[in-house]
């Protein structure tokens, strides 16, 4: 976990160091927290973790269980079927007033993210997650729309317990080629492209993260090239 520096406010400082922590897959999906381990861990009395573990609670982050504290949720297969449902919307109507809102800087920040993205480590699941997260969030912000923003922000958390979950990878063949067809239509201002481009990428990613969710004990996937997903009706 990365270090922790006091903020002024004790309780927000703690909020988001560990909101950030499970979001990057330092917490694992299922990992339980214990308030005085993790005041110790911070330096912080537990009044501040307390209040922070509430609020990753009503997040959505975590689960609380009787007698037993609280733990990082996880999904089942269904809520993530869900999840990707939605995203495919999202992340379509991203893409797409992202080709036609886009600023030069905009296009200067969706060229890094993506080649952050590419240049990571394939083998380490944790990195392909948190700059996959960033390349997606790169888009939304590149549409302006603070509450398409909104939404992403709950989606992305619900999408990034999924992949920590799976242990599901990015650097597949045809998810790392769809990465580049995103950027392509945004920045020549195709929405139409851009968004058939998002929608498929999600359904692509959805059918591996649903294969490894469907086994009976769910692993890590292979470096196999995904089943091509249905053409769009």
């Amino acid at each position: 976990m990365t270090s922790f520096e006091r903020p002024t406010l004790v309780r927000d400082g703690v909020y988001e160091h560990l909101r950030r922590a499970v979001l990057d897959g330092d917490i694992a999906p299922g990992e339980r927290l214990g308030e005085v381990e993790l005041g110790a861990q911070l330096g912080v009395s537990r009044t501040p973790i307390r209040e922070a573990l509430m609020r990753l609670t009503q997040d959505g982050l975590l689960v609380a269980e009787a007698n037993k504290g609280v733990r990082v949720r996880t999904l089942s297969a269904d809520e993530a079927r869900d999840t990707y449902v939605v995203r495919e919307e999202l992340d379509g109507l991203a893409a797409a007033l992202a080709a036609q809102h886009h600023t030069p800087a905009d296009a200067h920040d969706l060229r890094r993210a993506l080649g952050a993205l590419q240049r990571a480590p394939s083998h380490d699941y944790r990195e392909q997650t948190r700059l996959d997260l960033a390349y997606h969030r790169a888009i939304t912000a590149a549409t302006h729309n603070a509450a398409l923003a909104d939404l992403n922000r709950d989606l992305e958390q619900r999408v990034a317990l999924i992949k920590h979950q799976t242990r599901t990878y990015n650097a597949h063949p045809q998810t790392d080629a769809q990465h580049a067809d995103i950027l392509t239509a945004i920045l020549a201002r195709d929405p139409d492209a851009a968004r058939q481009a998002a929608r498929t990428h999600v359904r692509t990613f959805a059918a591996l993260v649903l294969q490894n969710l469907a086994q009976p004990n769910p692993t890590q996937l292979s470096s196999a090239q995904p089943t091509p997903p249905e053409k769009q009706a």
